[in-house]
């Protein structure tokens, strides 16, 4: 998808040549008229207001791309921690099984020496790294009851089960670890694309300030113009099929007003009922996602946040849909396969609007060409154009559910 910024016009450049320091100076000169003619660059260098406008918007990309990619780690970590501690719990469980199985075993070595029979056999045994090596031999097995063997049996399996989960346990301990490492860099990657962003921003005086708001001022208004004009195509497309729906039922009714009424009533029923009622289905769930995003307008956008006080992009699309018994994934690359694709003519209410070709961004729809989105850090939860980045920006649309 091609770019919607307009990208920086190189500066004229001289390059250096080996002269005479005569020929070097009438250069020189030619060159210093040439940027008082262009007024290119200022005093003292600094990047033009455009230059500054394009990095920070790019920074500001940049940094939700990082911060979903922090989603998706965080998201990881939390599942490898739960497993890990499950595996612990398990291994914990395992470790008294076995503790008990040796108590067992224990008992028999006491009966063993109030008897004064088999004291050294059992002492070998208890002190035994593979017990059933020991235990293999024939004389000892022979003196051992049924009983006896299956505890040692059980013992054994015991230790084995125990080994194994200790040893994933520890596996699993390592993967988390790497993780969290993950994890860090992500972090710190956005961090450090906002603060280059926001260094870049405080540098402006106040005149660029001015103008910088007066360009984003005229960008929306062009985004709110497309959006008018995609609302005015869907209701023109929903007026010709609701008329076209008429005219069928004009053409029907009149074979169908006397004792065939009901037949003819009933197999236009039939046609038409799936559509219709899974039309409602999604529409029910769709206003309760709706009325969940509209309730959390205001709240600011923290990357990484899912709520209830803040949200990022895609934090905010899943508590909208999870409010209407829908779950969806926590990052924008899974959730924009989560659901049926249509086209932006075809949006409807609740459905997920994804933006760039890396899927860093997304919003809910609520019609008319308009979304409630959290648009970036510095920004709070608000209703948009769906067009607030250029109509290029769209990636796709999604229906949830």
């Amino acid at each position: 998808m091609a770019s919607h910024r307009k990208s920086r016009t190189p500066g004229t450049r001289v390059a250096g040549i080996r002269t005479p320091a005569l020929a070097t100076a009438a250069l020189t000169s030619v060159a210093l008229l040439s940027q008082t003619a262009d007024a290119a660059p200022s005093d003292d260098d600094r990047p033009s207001l455009e230059e500054v406008e394009k990095k920070v918007d790019d920074l500001y990309r940049q940094a939700e791309s990082a911060t979903e990619k922090y989603n998706a780690v965080k998201e990881k970590t939390t599942k490898q921690r739960k497993r890990v501690d499950t595996l612990l719990d398990d291994v914990a469980k395992r470790t008294q099984t076995l503790n008990e199985a040796r108590e067992e075993l224990g008992s028999f070595a006491a009966a063993q020496y109030r008897t004064g029979a088999g004291v050294p056999d059992t002492a070998t045994f208890l002190l035994a790294d593979s017990p059933q090596d020991f235990f293999d031999r024939d004389q000892l097995m022979d003196r051992m009851t049924g009983r006896q063997k299956a505890a040692v049996d059980d013992y054994v399996t015991q230790q084995s089960e125990t080994m194994e989960k200790r040893k994933e346990a520890t596996e699993s301990l390592a993967t988390l670890t790497e993780s969290q490492d993950d994890l860090k860099t992500a972090k710190a990657t956005v961090q450090k694309k906002l603060s280059t962003a926001r260094e870049l921003m405080s540098k402006l005086t106040a005149e660029e300030k001015a103008r910088l708001a007066a360009a984003e001022e005229k960008k929306r208004e062009e985004a709110v113009r497309k959006a008018a004009e995609l609302a005015r195509q869907q209701a023109e497309q929903q007026e010709a099929e609701e008329e076209a729906r008429r005219q069928q039922q004009a053409e029907s009714g009149p074979s169908g007003t006397s004792d065939s009424s009901g037949s003819s009533g009933s197999s236009g029923s039939t046609s038409t009922t799936p559509s219709t009622s899974a039309d409602s289905s999604y529409a029910a769930k769709a206003e309760k996602a709706l009325a969940f995003a509209r309730a959390q307008i205001g709240k600011p956008y923290v990357w990484g946040a899912t709520g209830p006080d803040s949200y990022d992009c895609s934090g905010l699309t899943q508590g909208a849909w999870k409010a209407a018994g829908v779950s969806l994934p926590r990052t924008t690359y899974d959730q924009v396969e989560a659901g049926t694709t249509v086209a932006v003519s075809q949006a409807q209410p609740g459905d997920l609007v994804f933006f760039y070709d890396d899927i860093t961004h997304v919003g809910v729809y609520i019609g008319n060409g308009m979304m409630i989105h959290a648009p970036k850090p510095g920004t709070y939860v608000r209703e948009e154009s769906i067009f607030y980045d250029g109509e290029s920006s769209i990636h796709s649309v999604v229906r949830p559910a």
